[in-house]
């Protein structure tokens, strides 16, 4: 991607101030991870994503694993944050107490922090996605379109940016958060 969006990554960045914790959430197959990869790669951000700790855990704990992949990423980013390197933070971060949680590791380490809310509102189109998509972690076993459908998930009580990418190219997502991410006020 072209330079010409510099002036709008400072508040993803962190860039001539303190680094930022982007905490982003979304149910699986809505595009999340490929938007939360693109703004790392954008931004020069550190990309933490939930399933490839969980799926670590799995393997080299062999147990299952249900708020520890979180509690583990919550002081990693933490550790990242203090090192001045903000954090896109990848999970589908569907409960009001690990939204809170994520938003306590910025006061704790005293960095903004920015909730990005990525959702798929053509159901089709969402389904199509869950269903062909295939694992970039070796072991993750994916949600079934099923599992996506009844998987608990809140609804919001704090800001957040929402970004719908149905029907949309993954770089047009991007430009479309980069712009509201600018225009963000802590």
């Amino acid at each position: 991607m072209d330079g010409a969006r510099s002036g709008d990554t400072d508040r993803a960045t962190g860039r001539g101030s303190s680094p930022v914790l982007n905490i982003f959430a979304g149910l699986p197959g809505s595009g999340k991870t490929t938007l939360a990869r693109l703004l790392a790669s954008e931004v020069g951000a550190a990309h933490l994503r939930i399933d490839t700790i969980e799926q670590a855990m799995r393997d080299l704990c062999a147990f299952e694993v249900e708020g520890e992949g979180y509690r583990l990423a919550y002081r990693v980013a933490g550790d990242i944050l203090r090192a001045r390197v903000s954090v896109v933070a990848d999970s589908c971060n569907p409960l009001e107490l690990t939204r809170h949680e994520w938003e306590q590791v910025a006061l704790d380490v005293g960095v903004d922090c920015v909730n990005v809310e990525v959702v798929c509102s053509d159901a089709g189109e969402h389904r199509r996605r869950v269903e062909h998509r295939t694992a970039t972690i070796r072991g993750l076993r994916l949600p079934t379109w099923r599992e996506v459908e009844a998987r608990e998930y809140h609804e919001w009580t704090t800001r957040r940016i929402i970004l719908d990418t149905a029907g949309k190219a993954a770089t047009d997502c991007l430009d479309a958060l980069l712009a509201r991410l600018a225009a963000w006020e802590a």
